[in-house]
C-alpha cells in the first residue's frame, strides 16, 4: 500500500471513459430520483450566451426525476436599467438600499429574467438537447418578506429579508411535475414588494421544503482556487474559514454563510459550484468527487468500524493488491467472519480505504493488516488516518507493540515509525502461520 502510487490510465486498463463515467453516475441517478433540489444562480448566468447549456443540464435533472426549485438573481439586469436612468443601486455595509426608482428596476429585471428562463425551459426543438421535452414552469408569490428596516441609522427602504416561504403550495407544484421558479422578490401582507438576496431566498426555500440539496452556482472563479476554499466543509468549519479568509468575495462569503445556516437547519448537503466550467453542475451531482465545495451537516467521508454489508466493497478494494502479490488473498467467508477486525474510510457510500487490527493480548502485541487505499484516493492521508486510528485503538487495549508483515511497502511503514525486526519477535501463534514462500518482512512499532 502506498499513498503515492499513480493511478493507471483508463486506456491502459482497456476501459471506455464514457462507459466508466455512466457506471459511476448510476448510483447517483438512482439516489437523486424523487429528491428535492434548490438551485440558485445569478443574473450573470442568464446574461451569458452559454446559459442555454445550463438550462439543458437543468432539464436533464428534471428528466431524471429530480424535483427542482430554481432561484435566480438579477443583479446585472437591475444595474443596466438603473444605468439607463442615470441612477445606481446603493450599498451600505454590504447591504443594498432599494429606493422607489431601484425597486421599479428590480421588478422589470426580475420579470425579464423569469421570461427568459421560462422560454428556454419551453424549448423543444428537434436536434437539440431539449427535443421532445415539455417542462411546466411555475412562478408566484411564494415568499412573504419583511423590510430590513433601519440599521445603524440607515433606512434600507424596499430591501427586505425572507419571513416565510409557502412550502405547501411549492410541494403541490413539485408533486405535479412542475419546476418552481423563484425570483429575488418577496411580498408583505400589506401588498409591499421587497428586493431580496437570492441566497437568502434559496436558503429559506430549501429549509422550508426540507430539501435534499441546496446548490449555489457562483460567478467568482476563485472558488476553485487551490487553498482558498476546501472541497469539503462541515457547517461549524465555515465560521472559522470566513475568519481565516477575509479576502473571500462577498458572493462566496454570503453563499458559505447561507449554506452553513441551511445545514444547521436540516439540509444534509449544500454545494457551491463554479459556473465557469461547462457541465460543472452535472459533475458535482453525478461524480463522487464533484467539482466544487460541499458543506455538509455530517462528515462526507467517515472513518468507522466495518459492517457485514461492507464486505463487497472491501473485497473490491483488496482484490487488485492480492492479484499483485501485495496482500495475501482473503476469501469472502473469511472476511465475513473477521469483519469486526476491520475499519474503513467511506466516501459517499464507497469504501476508499480499509485496515484491520488483530490483537494478541497475551503478548501485548497486535497485527496491522490489510491496509489499503483505493488508487483514486491516494495522497490525502487516508492511510495515515487509519493507522493513527488503529494505533489509538491498540493503546486503549493495553497493546504495547504493533507489527506488520509486508512484501512491497516497507518504506511506507518505516517512514511512520516502524522498525525492521526478525520473526522471533512475533507471537508464537503468528510465527506458526508465517508463510516462508512469501518471505514477508517484519516491522514493529512501539506504542
Amino acid at each position: 500500500m502506498s499513498d503515492s502510487d499513480p493511478r493507471p490510465s483508463p486506456q491502459a486498463q482497456g476501459q471506455d471513459p464514457f462507459v466508466d463515467w455512466v457506471r459511476q453516475a448510476t448510483p447517483y441517478i438512482h439516489a437523486h430520483r424523487g429528491r428535492t433540489f434548490v438551485i440558485a444562480f445569478g443574473g450573470e448566468a442568464v446574461a451569458d450566451p452559454r446559459f442555454p447549456d445550463l438550462v439543458h443540464d437543468i432539464a436533464l435533472l428534471h428528466g431524471l426525476g429530480i424535483r427542482l426549485v430554481l432561484v435566480h438573481g438579477a443583479r446585472p439586469q437591475i444595474e443596466n436599467r438603473l444605468q439607463d436612468q442615470g441612477a445606481e443601486l446603493r450599498y451600505v455595509n454590504g447591504l443594498r438600499v432599494t429606493d422607489d426608482k431601484a425597486l421599479a428596476c428590480v421588478k422589470e429585471a426580475a420579470g425579464m429574467v423569469r421570461v427568459e428562463i421560462e422560454a428556454l425551459l419551453s424549448l423543444g426543438l428537434a436536434n437539440s438537447p431539449m427535443a421532445g421535452v415539455r417542462i411546466p414552469v411555475v412562478s408566484g408569490n411564494f415568499v412573504t418578506a419583511r423590510p430590513l428596516g433601519v440599521i445603524d441609522g440607515v433606512d434600507y427602504l424596499h430591501t427586505g429579508s425572507v419571513r416565510r416561504v409557502e412550502h405547501r403550495t411549492l410541494r403541490r407544484l413539485l408533486d405535479q411535475g412542475a419546476v418552481a421558479l423563484m425570483p429575488p422578490l418577496g411580498y408583505s401582507p400589506t401588498g409591499e414588494v421587497f428586493n431580496l438576496s437570492a441566497a437568502d431566498v434559496a436558503r429559506s426555500a430549501a429549509i422550508a421544503l426540507g430539501a435534499d440539496k441546496l446548490v449555489f452556482l457562483l460567478e467568482d472563479p476563485r472558488l476553485t482556487e487551490p487553498g482558498l476554499v476546501p472541497p469539503n466543509l462541515l457547517a461549524p468549519e465555515v465560521d472559522r474559514l470566513l475568519a481565516a479568509q477575509p479576502e473571500l468575495s462577498d458572493e462566496i462569503a454570503s453563499c458559505l454563510r447561507a449554506g452553513a445556516s441551511a445545514c444547521r437547519n436540516g439540509i444534509p448537503r449544500v454545494h457551491l459550484v463554479g459556473r465557469d466550467r461547462d457541465g460543472a453542475l452535472l459533475r458535482e451531482l453525478f461524480t463522487r468527487d464533484g467539482s466544487g465545495t460541499l458543506i455538509s451537516a455530517e462528515p462526507y467521508e467517515d472513518l468507522r468500524p466495518a459492517r457485514i454489508d461492507d464486505v463487497t466493497g472491501i473485497l473490491e478494494l483488496l482484490r487488485p493488491l492480492e492479484q499483485g502479490g501485495v496482500l495475501v488473498r482473503r476469501s469472502r467467508e473469511r472476511l465475513e467472519t473477521e469483519i469486526e477486525r476491520f475499519f474503513i474510510v467511506e466516501r459517499d457510500g464507497m469504501v476508499t480505504a480499509c485496515a484491520a487490527l488483530y490483537p494478541y493480548a497475551e503478548d501485548g502485541m497486535a497485527e496491522l493488516a490489510c491496509l489499503a487505499v483505493h488508487p483514486d484516493y491516494r495522497g490525502d492521508r487516508r492511510g495515515d488516518r487509519l493507522l493513527e486510528h488503529l494505533e489509538g485503538l491498540a493503546r486503549s487495549q493495553q497493546i504495547q507493540q504493533l507489527f506488520v508483515l509486508t512484501t512491497q511497502t516497507a518504506h511506507w511503514f518505516q517512514e511512520r515509525g516502524f522498525q525492521p525486526s526478525g520473526l522471533e519477535i512475533l507471537p508464537m501463534e503468528k510465527q506458526a502461520l508465517y508463510n516462508f514462500r512469501r518471505g514477508s518482512k517484519v516491522f514493529v512499532k512501539s506504542l
